[in-house]
Protein backbone atom coordinates (compact mmCIF):
# COMPACT_ATOMS: atom_id res chain seq x y z
CA UNK A 1 0.00 0.00 0.00
CA UNK A 2 1.53 3.39 -0.67
CA UNK A 3 2.21 6.01 1.78
CA UNK A 4 -0.99 8.27 0.67
CA UNK A 5 -3.65 5.35 0.57
CA UNK A 6 -2.28 4.64 4.21
CA UNK A 7 -2.71 8.30 4.78
CA UNK A 8 -6.56 8.25 3.60
CA UNK A 9 -6.97 5.15 5.50
CA UNK A 10 -5.75 6.86 8.51
CA UNK A 11 -8.53 9.52 8.19
CA UNK A 12 -11.23 7.20 7.39
CA UNK A 13 -10.32 5.67 10.53
CA UNK A 14 -11.20 8.92 12.51
CA UNK A 15 -7.14 9.25 13.56
CA UNK A 16 -5.61 12.58 12.80
CA UNK A 17 -3.08 13.51 10.43
CA UNK A 18 0.03 14.87 11.26
CA UNK A 19 1.51 18.46 8.88
CA UNK A 20 3.87 15.84 6.95
CA UNK A 21 0.65 13.57 6.23
CA UNK A 22 -1.19 16.62 5.17
CA UNK A 23 1.62 17.39 2.75
CA UNK A 24 1.88 14.48 1.04
CA UNK A 25 -1.76 14.04 0.09
CA UNK A 26 -1.20 16.61 -2.29
CA UNK A 27 0.15 14.07 -4.33
CA UNK A 28 -2.76 11.62 -4.37
CA UNK A 29 -4.99 11.85 -7.30
CA UNK A 30 -7.67 14.47 -7.17
CA UNK A 31 -11.12 11.93 -7.45
CA UNK A 32 -9.08 9.38 -4.23
CA UNK A 33 -9.14 12.84 -2.05
CA UNK A 34 -12.53 13.50 -2.69
CA UNK A 35 -14.33 10.18 -1.71
CA UNK A 36 -12.60 10.36 1.24
CA UNK A 37 -13.37 13.73 2.10
CA UNK A 38 -16.95 13.58 0.91
CA UNK A 39 -17.13 9.90 3.28
CA UNK A 40 -15.69 11.93 6.10
CA UNK A 41 -18.71 14.48 5.02
CA UNK A 42 -21.67 12.06 4.99
CA UNK A 43 -20.97 10.44 8.58
CA UNK A 44 -21.65 13.33 9.79
CA UNK A 45 -24.50 14.88 7.76
CA UNK A 46 -25.69 11.04 6.10
CA UNK A 47 -28.59 12.77 4.50
CA UNK A 48 -27.31 15.14 1.89
CA UNK A 49 -27.79 18.48 2.95
CA UNK A 50 -25.89 21.20 2.19
CA UNK A 51 -26.52 24.44 4.49
CA UNK A 52 -26.63 28.39 3.17
CA UNK A 53 -27.32 31.94 4.47
CA UNK A 54 -29.35 34.63 3.29
CA UNK A 55 -26.74 37.87 4.04
CA UNK A 56 -25.26 40.96 3.14
CA UNK A 57 -21.42 42.41 2.84
CA UNK A 58 -21.22 46.22 3.58
CA UNK A 59 -17.92 47.49 2.65
CA UNK A 60 -18.61 50.68 5.14
CA UNK A 61 -14.98 52.30 3.78
CA UNK A 62 -12.20 51.53 1.58
CA UNK A 63 -9.70 53.71 2.96
CA UNK A 64 -7.08 51.77 4.04
CA UNK A 65 -3.47 52.48 5.69
CA UNK A 66 -2.45 48.57 4.96
CA UNK A 67 -1.65 48.50 1.43
CA UNK A 68 -2.01 44.82 0.13
CA UNK A 69 -0.85 43.69 -2.70
CA UNK A 70 -3.50 41.58 -3.76
CA UNK A 71 -6.42 44.30 -3.16
CA UNK A 72 -7.82 46.63 -5.86
CA UNK A 73 -10.81 47.76 -3.23
CA UNK A 74 -8.66 50.18 -0.91
CA UNK A 75 -7.72 53.67 -1.73
CA UNK A 76 -5.25 55.66 0.81
CA UNK A 77 -7.32 58.37 2.78
CA UNK A 78 -7.85 61.54 1.37
CA UNK A 79 -7.90 59.82 -2.21
CA UNK A 80 -10.33 61.05 -4.44
CA UNK A 81 -11.97 57.84 -4.62
CA UNK A 82 -11.65 56.74 -0.91
CA UNK A 83 -15.48 57.06 1.38
CA UNK A 84 -17.08 55.92 4.15
CA UNK A 85 -20.60 54.86 4.57
CA UNK A 86 -22.77 56.86 6.30
CA UNK A 87 -24.94 55.36 8.75
CA UNK A 88 -27.82 56.11 6.99
CA UNK A 89 -26.37 54.79 4.06
CA UNK A 90 -25.82 51.07 5.82
CA UNK A 91 -29.39 51.22 7.19
CA UNK A 92 -30.61 51.48 3.86
CA UNK A 93 -28.46 48.26 2.63
CA UNK A 94 -29.55 45.88 6.22
CA UNK A 95 -33.05 47.29 5.16
CA UNK A 96 -32.56 45.32 1.77
CA UNK A 97 -31.28 42.63 3.57
CA UNK A 98 -34.25 42.44 6.13
CA UNK A 99 -36.85 42.70 3.18
CA UNK A 100 -35.83 39.39 1.04
CA UNK A 101 -35.68 37.16 4.40
CA UNK A 102 -31.98 37.65 5.10
CA UNK A 103 -30.68 36.98 8.93
CA UNK A 104 -26.59 38.10 8.83
CA UNK A 105 -24.90 41.64 7.89
CA UNK A 106 -21.14 41.25 6.90
CA UNK A 107 -19.48 44.66 7.54
CA UNK A 108 -15.85 44.96 7.31
CA UNK A 109 -13.34 47.37 5.14
CA UNK A 110 -10.05 48.97 5.09
CA UNK A 111 -8.28 50.00 7.65
CA UNK A 112 -9.07 53.74 8.08
CA UNK A 113 -7.60 55.54 10.96
CA UNK A 114 -9.12 58.31 10.74
CA UNK A 115 -12.65 56.81 12.28
CA UNK A 116 -12.76 57.38 15.96
CA UNK A 117 -13.59 54.43 18.16
CA UNK A 118 -17.43 55.67 18.63
CA UNK A 119 -18.02 55.11 14.73
CA UNK A 120 -17.77 51.06 15.20
CA UNK A 121 -19.83 51.23 18.69
CA UNK A 122 -22.81 53.50 18.04
CA UNK A 123 -23.00 51.50 14.40
CA UNK A 124 -23.41 48.18 15.81
CA UNK A 125 -25.32 49.90 18.46
CA UNK A 126 -28.02 50.95 16.57
CA UNK A 127 -27.84 47.98 14.15
CA UNK A 128 -29.17 45.85 17.19
CA UNK A 129 -31.66 48.48 18.08
CA UNK A 130 -33.14 49.09 14.45
CA UNK A 131 -32.68 45.24 13.16
CA UNK A 132 -32.89 43.12 16.56
CA UNK A 133 -32.96 39.54 13.96
CA UNK A 134 -30.05 40.42 12.24
CA UNK A 135 -26.99 38.54 13.17
CA UNK A 136 -24.03 41.01 13.12
CA UNK A 137 -20.99 39.07 11.95
CA UNK A 138 -18.63 41.72 11.15
CA UNK A 139 -14.97 43.29 11.43
CA UNK A 140 -12.13 41.72 10.54
CA UNK A 141 -9.21 40.56 12.65
CA UNK A 142 -6.75 43.10 10.45
CA UNK A 143 -9.60 45.86 11.83
CA UNK A 144 -9.66 45.03 15.61
CA UNK A 145 -5.87 45.18 15.99
CA UNK A 146 -5.69 48.42 14.56
CA UNK A 147 -8.29 50.05 17.10
CA UNK A 148 -6.55 47.86 20.07
CA UNK A 149 -3.52 49.67 18.73
CA UNK A 150 -4.57 53.30 17.75
CA UNK A 151 -7.02 53.92 20.81
CA UNK A 152 -4.31 51.64 23.32
CA UNK A 153 -7.24 49.41 24.59
CA UNK A 154 -6.19 45.69 25.74
CA UNK A 155 -7.96 43.04 23.10
CA UNK A 156 -10.14 41.78 25.91
CA UNK A 157 -11.32 44.90 26.44
CA UNK A 158 -12.12 45.52 22.65
CA UNK A 159 -13.99 42.89 22.70
CA UNK A 160 -15.92 43.35 26.03
CA UNK A 161 -17.03 46.86 24.64
CA UNK A 162 -18.13 45.58 21.30
CA UNK A 163 -19.99 42.16 22.74
CA UNK A 164 -21.68 44.77 24.82
CA UNK A 165 -22.84 46.99 21.83
CA UNK A 166 -24.12 43.89 20.59
CA UNK A 167 -21.39 42.56 18.22
CA UNK A 168 -22.58 38.64 17.50
CA UNK A 169 -19.56 36.78 15.56
CA UNK A 170 -16.54 37.50 13.59
CA UNK A 171 -15.39 37.03 10.01
CA UNK A 172 -12.22 35.14 9.57
CA UNK A 173 -10.87 37.82 7.04
CA UNK A 174 -7.19 38.67 6.91
CA UNK A 175 -6.06 35.67 7.39
CA UNK A 176 -4.78 35.00 3.69
CA UNK A 177 -1.63 32.40 4.08
CA UNK A 178 -0.32 32.55 8.01
CA UNK A 179 3.07 32.32 7.16
CA UNK A 180 5.68 35.62 7.62
CA UNK A 181 7.59 34.82 4.24
CA UNK A 182 4.45 35.01 2.43
CA UNK A 183 2.92 37.88 4.27
CA UNK A 184 6.27 40.44 4.26
CA UNK A 185 5.63 40.69 0.33
CA UNK A 186 2.11 40.52 -0.21
CA UNK A 187 0.84 42.51 2.85
CA UNK A 188 4.07 43.33 4.92
CA UNK A 189 1.28 46.35 6.67
CA UNK A 190 -0.88 43.75 7.52
CA UNK A 191 -0.84 41.90 11.15
CA UNK A 192 1.38 39.01 11.11
CA UNK A 193 0.44 35.92 11.87
CA UNK A 194 0.55 35.46 15.20
CA UNK A 195 -1.00 38.74 15.91
CA UNK A 196 -3.97 37.14 13.91
CA UNK A 197 -4.16 34.30 15.87
CA UNK A 198 -3.90 36.16 19.10
CA UNK A 199 -6.86 38.44 18.17
CA UNK A 200 -8.96 35.18 17.32
CA UNK A 201 -7.84 33.35 20.43
CA UNK A 202 -9.16 36.80 22.11
CA UNK A 203 -12.33 36.59 20.57
CA UNK A 204 -12.92 33.37 21.10
CA UNK A 205 -11.90 33.71 25.06
CA UNK A 206 -14.89 36.73 24.89
CA UNK A 207 -17.41 33.80 23.64
CA UNK A 208 -17.26 35.33 19.96
CA UNK A 209 -17.84 32.94 17.19
CA UNK A 210 -15.56 33.09 14.21
CA UNK A 211 -14.82 31.50 11.00
CA UNK A 212 -11.69 30.91 9.17
CA UNK A 213 -10.39 31.26 5.76
CA UNK A 214 -7.32 31.14 3.71
CA UNK A 215 -6.62 32.63 0.48
CA UNK A 216 -3.85 30.80 -1.85
CA UNK A 217 -3.07 30.07 -5.48
CA UNK A 218 0.00 33.01 -5.58
CA UNK A 219 3.49 32.99 -4.08
CA UNK A 220 2.84 30.63 -1.15
CA UNK A 221 4.33 26.85 -1.12
CA UNK A 222 2.53 23.67 -0.59
CA UNK A 223 4.22 23.43 2.99
CA UNK A 224 2.97 26.47 3.63
CA UNK A 225 -0.57 25.86 3.31
CA UNK A 226 -0.28 23.19 5.55
CA UNK A 227 1.50 25.26 8.20
CA UNK A 228 -1.74 28.08 7.57
CA UNK A 229 -4.06 24.60 8.57
CA UNK A 230 -2.15 23.35 10.99
CA UNK A 231 -2.87 26.97 12.82
CA UNK A 232 -6.27 26.64 12.48
CA UNK A 233 -6.19 23.33 13.84
CA UNK A 234 -4.26 24.20 17.07
CA UNK A 235 -6.18 27.16 17.61
CA UNK A 236 -9.38 25.05 17.17
CA UNK A 237 -8.02 22.82 19.60
CA UNK A 238 -7.58 25.49 22.32
CA UNK A 239 -10.61 27.54 21.64
CA UNK A 240 -13.25 25.91 19.71
CA UNK A 241 -14.51 28.80 18.36
CA UNK A 242 -14.19 28.72 14.69
CA UNK A 243 -17.71 27.51 13.28
CA UNK A 244 -16.41 27.08 9.32
CA UNK A 245 -13.28 27.12 7.05
CA UNK A 246 -13.38 28.77 3.92
CA UNK A 247 -10.67 28.48 1.47
CA UNK A 248 -10.30 30.29 -1.91
CA UNK A 249 -8.10 31.33 -4.46
CA UNK A 250 -7.21 34.33 -5.32
CA UNK A 251 -7.93 36.80 -7.96
CA UNK A 252 -5.41 38.27 -10.09
CA UNK A 253 -7.03 40.54 -12.34
CA UNK A 254 -7.82 44.30 -11.14
CA UNK A 255 -4.85 43.82 -8.96
CA UNK A 256 -1.23 45.08 -11.13
CA UNK A 257 1.09 44.11 -8.66
CA UNK A 258 -0.26 40.38 -8.87
CA UNK A 259 -1.14 40.18 -11.95
CA UNK A 260 1.91 38.31 -13.33
CA UNK A 261 0.54 35.32 -11.01
CA UNK A 262 -1.61 32.57 -12.65
CA UNK A 263 -4.94 31.76 -10.97
CA UNK A 264 -4.92 28.52 -9.34
CA UNK A 265 -6.89 25.82 -11.46
CA UNK A 266 -9.81 24.37 -10.78
CA UNK A 267 -8.03 20.70 -9.58
CA UNK A 268 -5.82 22.85 -7.20
CA UNK A 269 -8.70 24.42 -5.43
CA UNK A 270 -10.27 21.00 -5.21
CA UNK A 271 -7.47 19.39 -4.27
CA UNK A 272 -7.12 22.05 -1.51
CA UNK A 273 -10.67 22.02 -0.63
CA UNK A 274 -10.78 18.15 -0.12
CA UNK A 275 -7.25 18.34 2.28
CA UNK A 276 -8.90 21.23 4.29
CA UNK A 277 -11.80 18.64 5.12
CA UNK A 278 -9.19 16.01 6.01
CA UNK A 279 -6.76 18.32 8.45
CA UNK A 280 -9.01 19.82 9.41
CA UNK A 281 -10.70 17.13 11.90
CA UNK A 282 -11.83 19.85 14.47
CA UNK A 283 -14.11 22.19 12.16
CA UNK A 284 -17.52 20.97 11.55
CA UNK A 285 -18.17 23.00 8.11
CA UNK A 286 -16.01 23.48 5.15
CA UNK A 287 -17.34 26.66 2.70
CA UNK A 288 -17.69 26.06 -0.90
CA UNK A 289 -15.96 29.13 -2.41
CA UNK A 290 -18.52 29.77 -5.05
CA UNK A 291 -17.88 33.50 -5.12
CA UNK A 292 -14.30 33.53 -6.06
CA UNK A 293 -14.07 30.13 -8.54
CA UNK A 294 -17.70 30.10 -10.05
CA UNK A 295 -21.07 28.66 -9.86
CA UNK A 296 -19.98 25.50 -11.19
CA UNK A 297 -16.59 24.95 -9.22
CA UNK A 298 -18.58 25.84 -6.32
CA UNK A 299 -21.10 23.57 -7.38
CA UNK A 300 -18.32 20.51 -7.90
CA UNK A 301 -16.79 21.44 -4.48
CA UNK A 302 -19.96 20.06 -2.54
CA UNK A 303 -18.58 16.33 -3.76
CA UNK A 304 -14.89 16.98 -1.76
CA UNK A 305 -15.64 18.01 1.30
CA UNK A 306 -17.94 21.35 1.56
CA UNK A 307 -21.23 20.99 3.27
CA UNK A 308 -22.20 24.58 3.20
CA UNK A 309 -22.37 27.29 0.07
CA UNK A 310 -22.15 30.48 2.53
CA UNK A 311 -24.07 33.36 1.66
CA UNK A 312 -26.47 35.24 -1.13
CA UNK A 313 -24.07 38.07 -0.20
CA UNK A 314 -26.26 40.36 -2.42
CA UNK A 315 -22.98 42.32 -3.51
CA UNK A 316 -19.31 42.04 -2.29
CA UNK A 317 -17.67 45.75 -3.16
CA UNK A 318 -14.13 44.19 -2.14
CA UNK A 319 -14.05 41.64 -5.43
CA UNK A 320 -15.81 44.08 -7.79
CA UNK A 321 -12.42 45.79 -8.98
CA UNK A 322 -11.42 42.57 -9.92
CA UNK A 323 -14.48 41.77 -12.34
CA UNK A 324 -16.50 39.49 -10.02
CA UNK A 325 -19.71 41.18 -9.16
CA UNK A 326 -22.79 39.25 -7.06
CA UNK A 327 -26.31 38.80 -8.02
CA UNK A 328 -26.55 36.17 -6.00
CA UNK A 329 -30.42 35.12 -5.29
CA UNK A 330 -31.14 32.54 -2.76
CA UNK A 331 -33.37 30.40 -5.55
CA UNK A 332 -29.62 30.17 -7.35
CA UNK A 333 -27.91 28.28 -4.53
CA UNK A 334 -30.87 26.52 -3.56
CA UNK A 335 -30.86 25.38 -7.48
CA UNK A 336 -27.14 24.50 -7.83
CA UNK A 337 -27.17 22.28 -4.37
CA UNK A 338 -30.15 20.51 -5.90
CA UNK A 339 -28.67 20.05 -9.15
CA UNK A 340 -25.67 18.65 -7.58
CA UNK A 341 -28.05 15.93 -5.67
CA UNK A 342 -28.03 17.34 -2.12
CA UNK A 343 -30.87 19.11 -0.12
CA UNK A 344 -30.74 22.80 0.00
CA UNK A 345 -31.15 23.81 4.02
CA UNK A 346 -31.21 27.91 4.43
CA UNK A 347 -29.52 28.49 7.89
CA UNK A 348 -28.21 31.08 10.32
CA UNK A 349 -25.06 31.91 11.35
CA UNK A 350 -24.89 29.36 14.30
CA UNK A 351 -26.29 26.48 11.83
CA UNK A 352 -29.39 26.39 12.81
CA UNK A 353 -31.78 25.37 10.06
CA UNK A 354 -34.34 27.74 9.36
CA UNK A 355 -36.07 26.12 6.13
CA UNK A 356 -35.35 22.70 4.58
CA UNK A 357 -36.19 22.56 0.80
CA UNK A 358 -36.96 19.24 0.34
Amino acid sequence: MKIQDRILEKCLQGQRISFEEGVLLYSCDLLSLGKVAQTLVRRKNPEGKVTFIVDRNVSYTNACVVDCDFCAFYRSPGHAEAYTLTYEEIFQKVEELVAVGGTQVLIQGGVNPSLPLEYYLDLIRALRAKFPSVHIHSFSVVEFDMISKKFRIPLPEVFRRFKEAGLNSLPGGGAEILVERVRKIISPKKASSERWIEVMRTAHEAGLKSTATMVFGHLETLEERLLHLQKIRDLQDQTQGFRAFIPWTLSPYGTPRMSHFKPAGGQDYLKTVAISRLFLDNVEHIQSGWLTEGFKLGQIALGFGCDDMGGTLLEDKVLEPTGIEVHTRPEDLIRLIREAGFIPVQRNTNYETLHVFN
